[in-house]
């Protein structure tokens, strides 16, 4: 893989942009070999639900993602003077891992679309979708176990743990869903988070660094890096989630307000003792929303002080990431594209 530096400063897009789309042709070799190297049925779906076909076998010209997560393992491997080509099994396991996440969050979400298609559950039905699940799992530790490179066992091991936390986390968050609007706690949101985004993130950068072949400080020190990282990345995500543009995240306008999802800003707006928290939290005891409510739900997510709480939020974790990641990397310039790459994703709109 060729490395270059972000080019314009920590938040340069176009510099992230590069590195994103640098990571999809290092490591999209290896994964779409990793996947057909599952049997009949199971590979057409994941195919599908990799964007590499349609739902009736046919090429499909569809995006597999914005390979956020392996192109961290890549970048923090470059960090902590590693060769990211080294690290690109590595890399394509934490992606396999990723997509075994939203296999199973659509169907116990419901969600019937993602990346501007329908769902593989939608499709294939859930007993296929929640198996490909699976297989994609098991495939991502199968791939690091197989690993000639000297540090797969210790990251076999790490994805393994952060396998169980996601689970975790996943188990919080429906959890969240049975309890009343006003009773979960901005720190039990934040601990879910933390468990169900923040630790794979956290996990690709730790990965990144064991195959640079770092001490275990450093290495605890990227896996905190990306957790920070990773909590700012939700609370963006679950911004996006009320205010996103549809044309641009493939769901419909304030899905997650629609779902009645306990997501950061809404937590953060039923903790204000407001008006509009008590008229938000009387829209979540209420029946699913039509459009209007969920406008309605929006407005008051805002007033509430939920949207300037998330985005204060985000930054603050971003300046934490930063933190951790110069006990691993004192000087940051050598860090230029990881950090391109965590600022693009906490700032991004979409």
């Amino acid at each position: 893989m060729t490395t270059t530096h972000a080019t314009g400063g920590r938040g340069d897009g176009a510099g992230a942009a590069g590195l994103l789309a640098r990571t999809r042709t290092a490591v999209d070799p290896r994964l779409r070999a990793t996947v057909e190297s599952l049997p009949g049925q199971v590979r057409r779906i994941a195919r599908y639900h990799f964007g590499w076909e349609q739902a009736d076998g046919t090429p499909s010209e569809g995006t597999a993602g914005k390979a956020i997560r392996p192109a961290l393992v890549l970048a923090a491997a470059q960090a902590l003077g590693g060769d990211p080509q080294q690290a690109v099994r590595a890399a394509a396991a934490v992606e396999l891992a990723h997509n075994f996440t939203l296999m199973h969050d659509d169907v116990i979400d419901e969600d019937p679309t993602r990346r501007s298609r329908p769902t593989v559950w939608t499709v294939f039905g859930i007993p296929d979708a929640i198996i490909t699940g699976d297989a994609l799992c098991a495939l991502a530790l199968r791939l690091l176990a197989e690993d000639p490179h000297p540090a797969s066992a210790k990251a076999a091991s790490r994805l393994s743990a952060c396998v169980i936390e996601l689970c975790e986390g996943q188990q919080s968050d429906c959890a969240f869903e049975q309890r009343a609007p006003q009773d979960v706690t901005i720190d039990e949101c934040l601990t879910m988070a933390e468990a169900k985004t923040g630790a794979l993130l956290g996990c690709a950068c730790a990965l990144g660094a064991l195959y640079a072949g770092a001490g275990e400080e450093e290495v605890d020190a990227l896996d905190a890096f990306g957790r920070e990282a990773g909590l700012a990345f939700q609370l963006i995500d679950d911004l996006i989630g009320i205010w996103g543009d549809p044309a641009h995240t493939g769901k419909p306008a304030g899905a997650d307000l629609a779902s009645h999802k306990k997501s950061l800003p809404v937590v953060a707006a039923m903790a204000s003792g407001s008006s509009a928290a008590d008229e938000l939290a009387e829209l979540y005891r209420g029946p699913a929303m039509d459009a209007s409510a969920v406008r309605r739900a929006a407005d008051a997510v805002e007033r509430a002080g939920g949207r300037d709480w998330a985005q204060g939020q985000a930054a603050d974790r971003m300046a934490r990431a930063v933190q951790h990641l110069s006990r691993a990397v004192p000087d940051l310039t050598a860090a230029d594209e990881l950090l391109a790459l965590a600022e693009f994703v906490t700032r991004r709109t979409r």
